[in-house]
């Protein structure tokens, strides 16, 4: 017997239950905060109109990337093929219609849309069929969307009550979907549309001729030379005008509808009207001019009254295909037409005298001619008469004095821009050359003076600067303005342009004369002598290769005596000579032959060079004093952002990577400074160890002793000697030399 419900005698409905929160509208998802309406009442229970719904994810746990969806699938789209029909009710002609379509997936956020390639002439709303967003499966399960897994080839989809049959998709799609397990099925054949391919043929099938005994229909001829013309140069003796010679014209024969239209060439001057055509475009008859036919006489058709006039007086007339009463008239072709042939254009005889490259190459495949000597039908113009310049007169510069007798208003010298713009400084290339200079002379006092001599590329401008020394009586500055120097042993008034100095007439060992000053250049700095090396074919002194083959081309008979040579200067066997050695066994070798910058070529390619480089640690202590002056303490920031490049967290990054991240954080040091020290910390496979690197620049943590390395400065005499100073090479490997003048010895 139940218990009447009376108050005291009914229990609570939630007894056994331990739920009684509300829930919170509040949330993530996909690690966005986002609001939900849609959550469970009290205790989790289901509100009036409201559907459980599956919480599981569709991706397992522990597979996939960390990052939400939108982030980890950005910019990635699957694309299916697919297709649909459509029922035409109205219609007799078709009962059904054939639509292909494109089924784009967005994994992102598990959108989709349909898009429909427009057809031209269609008459159908194409282009979007379903705009992006998401869809919903098809009853029961409406309450959920379409997802990755839905989606296979040879299978059908729902979309709001259409049925798609997916029948391909592209490369990327399948590899996508093979990762995430889904075996894919073959693809599917894409089926015609009746009603397309049924206009298809029409279309074809109004191309060709309704009546093939017609032989003037060129519809077919029009389609296939539409747009080629040959072009043909010639000429007509005019008898009213001998006096003036030939009259020039173009002839344009149309492959299209074999039509001719002739222009004329009018020279300057000639008192003639200009003309639009000489022949208006049009067939060109043969036998021109002939006499007038009667009205009715040429016709595209010959009519045969066969039948007669019945009661109405109306005639019934057939077409006569054979063509018996028609008048036949012969035009000109393009077979008719060739170099050297004469044409009747209405009574007046033109001779072709030559043809373009088209109209050649035409004849070429379609006839085989092969021979197209044009015909001279021109006098040859008279020579020109050569140009006297005037000496120079010695006022101004050539180049003013030149560009005055080449007219009454004298324009100013244009200069080489292409040369300005590709040797003029760009960052740290100056494309300047700079040489250690001596005055070549008999006087004590100038014997000792130091010149330091500059090429600009640029403008092929030298300028010289005198070093200043204490107590020679010499103040020193600037000795020469920057200008282009000419060579000396020139005659001043002449009509052939100086000849001036370029850069391939500058060279350690050169003696060169600027003004009545001859200078023997002594020494070079090294990116004089680096940029020679880079441009071996322009400075053939510091091309090792031309070189070495005139070194080789002198000591080939003299193997043993010269490997004998070097073992007696090398009686300790180190295989390493000095430069001085070095410098006088070529000198002996070559007697003369040999340059000293050929020399230094030798030995900077042989030598070995001085790897002293500034501390490590004073380098640092420099860059962490200009860091802690301008109070810069962003380091851990620096450790993340290199981590979060490091993407296999190896702890190595490219130079030009750590670079541009710490121009990134406008970091205070020089570009020198902070490339030298990326350089330091670079390993062999240009790759920097950045975990180092911001170790050793952190001067809150790690800080290092400032302190200064003195240097002994070289003596004078050692760089401003007669003669040219080594290289910075501290000796010269030998046996490299001799294993490349004789081969390896045995």
């Amino acid at each position: 017997m139940a218990l009447p419900l009376l108050p005291g005698f009914s229990r609570r409905r939630k007894i056994g239950e331990e739920k009684f929160h509300r829930s919170q509208i509040c949330g993530y998802s996909n690690n966005v905060p986002m609001m939900f309406h849609d959550k469970p009442g009290i205790g989790g229970e289901l509100l009036p109109g409201q559907t459980l719904k599956v919480t599981n994810s569709v991706f397992p746990e522990g597979i996939g990337s960390s990052p939400p969806s939108w982030i980890a699938f950005d910019k990635q789209v699957l694309c299916f093929d697919a297709y649909f029909e459509e029922e035409v009710p109205e219609k007799n002609q078709e009962l059904y219609r054939i639509r292909h379509c494109k089924i784009y997936f967005y994994p992102e956020d598990d959108t989709i849309q349909v898009t429909e390639p427009v057809v031209k002439n269609s008459g159908l709303n194409q282009g979007t069929l379903v705009r992006r967003h998401q869809i919903p499966l098809p009853p029961p399960h409406e309450d959920q969307f379409y997802t990755m897994y839905d989606f296979n080839i040879n299978t059908e989809i729902t979309l709001y009550g259409r049925k798609y049959k997916i029948i391909d998709c592209d490369e990327y799609t399948k590899n996508f979907l093979r990762k995430i397990g889904i075996r894919l099925n073959p693809p599917a054949s894409r089926p015609d549309d009746p009603y397309t391919t049924e206009r298809q043929q029409r279309h074809l099938a109004s191309t060709n001729p309704f009546h093939p005994y017609e032989r003037f229909d060129t519809l077919k001829q029009f389609l296939e030379f539409d747009g080629q013309v040959l072009g043909f140069s010639c000429v007509w003796n005019d008898p009213e005008s001998q006096l003036t010679g030939p009259r020039e014209l173009v002839l344009r024969y149309y492959l299209s509808d074999d039509t001719i239209d002739i222009r004329e060439v009018l020279p300057r001057n000639s008192g003639r009207d200009v003309v639009p055509f000489f022949l208006k475009r049009d067939k060109l008859p043969k036998n021109a001019p002939t006499p007038p036919y009667h009205p009715g006489t040429i016709t595209n058709y010959t009519l045969l009254n066969v039948l007669g006039k019945p009661e109405r007086n109306k005639g019934y007339y057939i077409r006569d295909v054979l063509q018996t009463g028609a008048v036949h008239r012969e035009f000109y072709k393009d077979s008719d037409l060739k170099i050297g042939a004469v044409i009747n254009v209405w009574g007046r005889q033109i001779l072709l005298c030559d043809c373009d490259e088209f109209t050649k190459e035409h004849y070429r495949k379609k006839y085989g001619i092969v021979d197209f000597t044009p015909i001279q039908y021109k006098t040859p113009p008279p020579p020109k008469p050569e140009k006297i310049i005037p000496p120079y007169n010695g006022f101004g510069s050539e180049e003013d004095s030149l560009s005055s007798c080449r007219g009454v208003v004298v324009k100013a010298l244009h200069k080489d821009y292409r040369q300005f713009l590709e040797k003029d400084r760009y960052g740290m290339d100056s494309n300047i050359l700079r040489y250690a200079a001596k005055l070549v002379t008999d006087s004590a006092i100038d014997k000792d003076r130091k010149f330091i001599i500059s090429f600009f590329l640029s403008d092929d401008t030298i300028s010289i600067f005198e070093y200043a020394e204490r107590n020679s009586g010499i103040a020193g500055g600037k000795f020469l303005e920057r200008s282009r120097i000419k060579k000396p042993g020139q005659e001043l008034f002449k009509s052939e342009p100086s000849e001036y100095y370029k850069a391939q007439d500058l060279f350690v060992g050169a003696r060169v004369c600027f003004h009545g000053h001859k200078f023997l250049l002594v020494d070079a700095d090294e990116y004089t002598f680096n940029y020679m090396e880079k441009n071996a074919n322009e400075f053939p002194m510091a091309d090792f290769c031309v070189v070495f083959n005139k070194l080789k081309s002198m000591t080939e008979s003299r193997a043993k005596e010269i490997r004998k040579t070097f073992s007696i200067t090398d009686p300790e066997h180190t295989n390493v000579i000095g430069y001085d050695t070095f410098r006088n066994w070529v000198v002996s070798v070559a007697g003369g032959g040999f340059s000293e910058h050929e020399i230094m070529t030798l030995g900077r390619h042989y030598g070995m060079r001085d790897e002293s480089q500034t501390d490590l640690h004073f380098l640092l202590s420099v860059a962490q004093d200009k860091l802690k002056k301008n109070t810069f303490e962003n380091f851990e920031q620096l450790n993340a952002v290199f981590l979060y490049n490091d993407r296999e967290k190896c702890g190595l990054l490219p130079y030009e990577t750590c670079r541009t991240i710490f121009k990134s954080f406008k970091f205070p040091l020089p570009d020198d400074l902070l490339e030298t020290l990326l350089n330091r910390f670079e390993d062999n496979q240009n790759q920097v160890d950045y975990r180092k690197f911001v170790h050793a620049l952190n001067w809150r943590e790690n800080q290092v002793r400032v302190f200064e390395v003195i240097k002994e400065p070289p003596k004078r005499e050692d760089i401003w000697n007669q003669l040219p100073r080594s290289p910075s090479v501290t000796g010269i490997r030998y046996p490299p030399l001799l294993d490349d003048l004789f081969g390896k010895e045995e």
